[in-house]
């Protein structure tokens, strides 16, 4: 059966008409995200699959072409569950805003009910760290007790790789990303088909996840049509989404970073993206930030590494985003150390969650913000006002890692 308690919080929503955006707190459909780690000889490949990840973002063009760039199945993955069909099948599907296509039946298969609908049509997504091949369907998507989406538009895999240990993707990035398969189906995200069918007030999303160290936690929140008020300090600041390719084809926005009093990354475009653990940063912008902590580089695993010493001496990288400035502490900038074995690495190094993007700034695509940096803000992806906003939260400045 389907766990609809455990999913769901309902809760009542009053949508004031103005001449404005209007921010929805207490959204009707909250959903817990869970964290898994797939393991593969006792290590999670992370690095590999968030490099992957990034160079398909990077060059969309390859995306679709199963493939085209190397693969992995080992990584951390961050997963909701949902129900499809009628009576609903439960799948566990990885929360992801840098695809739109949603999909089942990498390890659950398919259950065909009263209520699927075989298109016909064959659909092929690559991942950069995966793929999946299959065919459309129209059916039920349930996410609790009465809150579900008719002739929802899903991807049913007959073949897939790069998925260990879940059932498929919640694609949550803009419509405009999904692969053009089937030029003879009208496609809608989850999210379009909420707003479109009158579940949720608005087309927006938002996402919460507290830091953490152990290898399996229930600490997530996915929220469909506002935003959930409990989780965040203070007001969102909200920001538009940047015009500058090809950043502004994902949730992209605009952003510099400092560190200290030093500049690392001018006035640039990036992306916030669920898809990616790490945050990765233009190759000009990582020599300073190496230069400026004194960070080594890993061979063995990679990784930057500083020492104890340079932990203590480490100063806060500050994200200057419109008029606010959102700040990563040096607990945040480094991967948690109990799980140091579980990336190859030793337990008594420190590493830090920076990659080098591979590419100078000036791109158009000059950072990627991953989960190490969504643990610490809470995000809101708005497509009814073109906006993505940010807030600090209880864990802003933990001390966890």
């Amino acid at each position: 059966m389907f766990p609809i308690a455990s999913l769901v919080t309902l809760l009542l929503v009053t949508l004031s008409i103005t001449g404005s955006p209007v921010e929805v707190r207490n959204s009707p459909i909250t959903l817990p995200i869970v964290r898994k780690l797939n393991f593969y000889n006792g290590t999670v490949n992370l690095l590999q699959h968030d490099k992957a990840r990034v160079a398909a973002l990077r060059n969309p063009s390859t995306q679709g072409h199963a493939g085209s760039t190397p693969m992995t199945n080992n990584y951390a993955t961050y997963v909701v569950a949902v129900g499809v069909g009628s009576p609903p099948t439960t799948y566990n599907l990885i929360v992801d805003t840098g695809s739109s296509n949603t999909w089942v039946g990498a390890s659950t298969k398919y259950v065909v009910t009263g209520t699927s609908i075989n298109t016909g049509q064959s659909v092929i997504v690559l991942y950069g760290n995966g793929f999946f091949s299959g065919t459309e369907y129209l059916d039920t998507f349930t996410l609790g007790s009465g809150l579900t989406i008719t002739n929802q538009l899903i991807g049913v895999a007959s073949t897939s790789r790069g998925f260990t240990g879940v059932d498929g993707v919640l694609g949550l990035g803009p419509v405009d990303l999904i692969i053009p398969n089937s030029s003879k189906t009208t496609f809608s995200t989850v999210t379009d088909n909420l707003y479109k069918q009158g579940t949720i007030p608005q087309d927006v999303f938002s996402i919460f996840f507290e830091p953490s160290s152990s290898k399996t936690e229930t600490k997530g929140e996915l929220t469909f049509g506002g935003t959930d008020a409990t989780k965040y300090i203070g007001d969102i600041a909200y920001n538009p989404i940047t015009t500058t390719l090809p950043a502004s084809r994902y949730w992209g926005f605009n952003e510099s970073i400092t560190y200290g009093s030093t500049t690392i990354l001018s006035s640039a475009a990036g992306v916030v993206e669920t898809g990616t653990t790490l945050i990765f940063i233009a190759s000009d912008a990582f020599t300073k930030y190496q230069s400026a902590t004194g960070a080594t580089l890993d061979k063995a695993t990679g990784y930057l590494i500083i020492s104890s010493a340079q932990y203590n001496a480490l100063k806060n990288l500050d994200f200057h985003i419109g008029k606010e400035i959102y700040s990563l502490t040096p607990n945040a900038q480094i991967w948690p150390r109990s799980l140091n074995s579980h990336i190859g690495g030793s337990s008594n190094v420190i590493y830090l969650v920076f990659v080098n993007l591979g590419t100078p700034s000036g791109e158009g695509f000059d950072f990627v913000s991953g989960y190490t940096f969504l643990q610490r803000f809470y995000s809101v992806l708005d497509k009814t006002n073109s906006r993505i906003g940010f807030a600090t939260t209880s864990f802003t400045n933990a001390i966890t890692n």
